[in-house]
């Protein structure tokens, strides 16, 4: 099938977007591709695993078969690396070595690809491409990925950048801007969540952990009002038929789940989720 005009738009979620490749390697099975895509954190992960028509990958990335090439760290490694995961290891040996990443399918392909990071200097969220240079590729992945407090800022080009979770967790203003008339949303939490407010500890924790970034911090406490719109509003144009959204219909898993078998059954849920509802996505794309 020939690329689709329509704009493809990946929630984040940490180990939930499992769910996620199990979607996308299905309508890569299909030969179905979209003409833009944003990902954002895991979606990003995603997004890019996309373009190099690579079904998989992401999967396989976040299901190690091997323990091994397992990427959380213990206890002594996390105190002294200042994160939960080895980034290295996921955005370097794997593309590189371990899962290779096809780059020059990627470089080469007529479909749009936006990155979504934060930008820690001014809170806002930057939709970033890259074209040509592998390393700052994976740079820009990891700055999507890299979770507050779990993970360390990432300098992309000078510039200090955290999870595009943070200003922009589902873009679909962004989409909308972009122009296709029809937008794809793949979510990785079921229907009907809202976000809750950052606690007063919590809070604290983030302020003295981001002092010298006040505008993150102020982006970070808004982070729920600013979520919980756009999931409002992603609930008005899913009901006018504007966008099509899958999501999941079973409890997600926890956003840094171990369990093999549960993320396997997630990612499988994903994808016979996925082929469920082809017809629906066809009709919709069609129309």
């Amino acid at each position: 099938m020939s690329i689709k005009k329509a704009t493809m738009v990946l929630e984040g979620g940490a180990t939930r977007g499992v769910f996620t490749s199990g979607v996308l390697d299905y309508l890569m099975e299909k030969d179905i591709y979209t003409s833009h895509v944003i990902g954002v954190s895991a979606g990003a992960c995603n997004a890019v695993d996309y373009v190099s028509r690579q079904p998989g990958r992401t999967r396989d990335c976040m299901i190690p078969k091997d323990k091994e090439l397992g990427y959380y760290y213990g206890i002594r490694d996390f105190v002294k690396e200042k994160s939960v995961m080895n980034m290295d290891l996921i955005f370097d040996r794997y593309p590189k070595e371990i899962y290779p990443f096809d780059f020059e399918t990627y470089f080469k392909s007529e479909m749009e690809c936006e990155l979504v990071t934060t930008n820690c200097l001014n809170g806002k969220a930057e939709y970033m491409k890259e074209r040509e240079d592998r390393d700052r590729l994976m740079k820009i992945c990891r700055a999507s990925s890299s979770m507050p407090l779990l993970t360390p800022i990432v300098n992309v080009d000078g510039v200090p950048y955290l999870d595009g979770g943070l200003a922009d967790s589902v873009p679909i203003r962004r989409a909308e801007k972009i122009g296709n008339e029809k937008i794809i949303v793949v979510l990785t939490k079921n229907a009907g969540y809202r976000k809750k407010t950052v606690s007063k500890g919590l809070q604290k924790i983030y302020r003295r952990a981001y002092g010298s970034y006040p505008e993150l911090v102020r982006t970070i406490f808004r982070r729920s009002f600013e979520y919980n719109k756009t999931m409002n509003y992603l609930d008005q144009l899913e009901k006018a038929g504007k966008i099509f959204v899958i999501r999941p219909q079973v409890r997600p898993v926890s956003r840094l789940e171990r369990n093999v078998e549960t993320l396997h059954a997630f990612y499988e849920h994903g994808y016979k989720l996925m082929e469920r509802k082809m017809d629906a996505l066809t009709e919709y794309l069609e129309k």
